[in-house]
């Protein structure tokens, strides 16, 4: 796994007051120049409320910085793990949102960018929340271009965070988009447990997050048991059933049997409906006509995606139409930086 550098500061555009986060890459070696051009070149193509903004970047002399947007909570893992006595719990409805937002921005970059794209670093660092806790991707710095045509996957040299890299990855070096899920699995894993993919201080053997998890999975009686404590049971029975299983299947050893990230989105959309918001329904099932409402509810949900997704295309085209030699130009550029990583 490679080691990367980098330093975030908070700043202030002075000609209109705008919060920025500005990230410094490491101003030595080719790998940083590198990640430097892909996030610039993929943030300048794709756009999407669960990916952050590029406001802007430098590149003078050997400085690279990238210009984002400020997201005032800072990262999903400064909210699952080790919280300060004042810091705002995160509830198991809040989660599931922040999990089917995060999926939704993983659902773009496989179904909708062309050609699909492989984040190939998703963790829960690198998801960050507005003020309402709306999720968004950050960090393309490793991102590649996904396999197109009759192919299957991209080789490329492991990289990535250990923990949450798939194995098939790791041993071999053959990235596919199933990769992600994978990665997306382990995250839901942080988000139902609380507890890092990888952490030293734990016992033995329950320092990797996924190997101590794969214990629970056969039995549903003993899911209470991955809970993070500090939800102290408030949490809905089913809804936890149905989360391990959208996470165990995510983390499936045999890559071509993990759901595609668009089932992934569709089944974490049900979980993050919360009944009424009140305390006490956690431990009551849901009747049948709320399941007969959630179900059209996804129905037309699904619809409405379908019409967004030909509202984009059609947009898409008529930009290109207007815009064919530029587009052209960035993608070719982008190929060439991709192919390199």
């Amino acid at each position: 796994m490679s080691t990367r550098r980098r330093r975030v500061y908070k700043g202030c555009l002075e000609n209109n007051g705008q919060l920025v986060a500005v990230k410094q890459l490491d101003r030595n070696g080719l790998q940083g120049n590198r990640e430097f051009l892909v996030e610039v070149l993929m943030l300048s193509l794709l756009h999407h409320q669960n990916l952050v903004n590029l406001i802007g970047y430098c590149a003078d002399g050997d400085q690279r910085l990238l210009v984002y947007e400020f997201m005032t909570l800072g990262s999903l893992d400064d909210h699952l793990l080790d919280l300060t006595p004042d810091q705002k719990l995160l509830g198991w409805y809040t989660r599931m949102r922040i999990a089917s937002g995060a999926a939704r921005g993983l659902e773009y970059l496989h179904e909708k960018a062309n050609p699909p794209v492989i984040y190939r670093d998703l963790k829960s660092s690198n998801i960050l929340l507005d003020e309402d806790y709306n999720p968004k991707l950050s960090d393309f710095g490793l991102a590649k271009l996904g396999p197109v045509g009759d192919k299957v996957h991209v080789s490329s040299r492991v990289m990535g965070t250990y923990g949450y890299c798939a194995p098939e990855y790791a041993r071999t070096g053959m990235l596919t988009l199933k990769s992600d899920v994978y990665s997306c699995g382990v995250v839901m894993l942080e988000i139902i447990t609380g507890r890092r993919a990888i952490d030293t201080t734990r016992p033995t053997e329950e320092q990797n997050l996924v190997t101590w998890a794969q214990s629970f999975f056969k039995d549903p009686n003993r899911y209470p048991q991955m809970v993070d404590p500090l939800l102290k049971g408030d949490y809905p029975v089913k809804a936890l059933n149905q989360a391990v299983g959208i996470a165990a299947m995510c983390l499936q050893e045999e890559a071509s049997v993990r759901p595609l990230i668009t089932d992934v989105v569709t089944a974490l959309e049900i979980l993050a409906m919360d009944p009424g918001g009140s305390k006490d329904t956690h431990n009551t099932p849901p009747s049948p006509v709320e399941e007969k409402i959630a179900v059209e509810e996804i129905r037309r949900s699904v619809e409405e995606s379908t019409e967004d997704r030909q509202c984009a295309v059609a947009e898409a085209i008529e930009w290109s139409s207007h815009c064919k030699d530029i587009q052209a130009s960035a993608f070719r550029h982008l190929y060439v930086y991709m192919k390199a990583l």
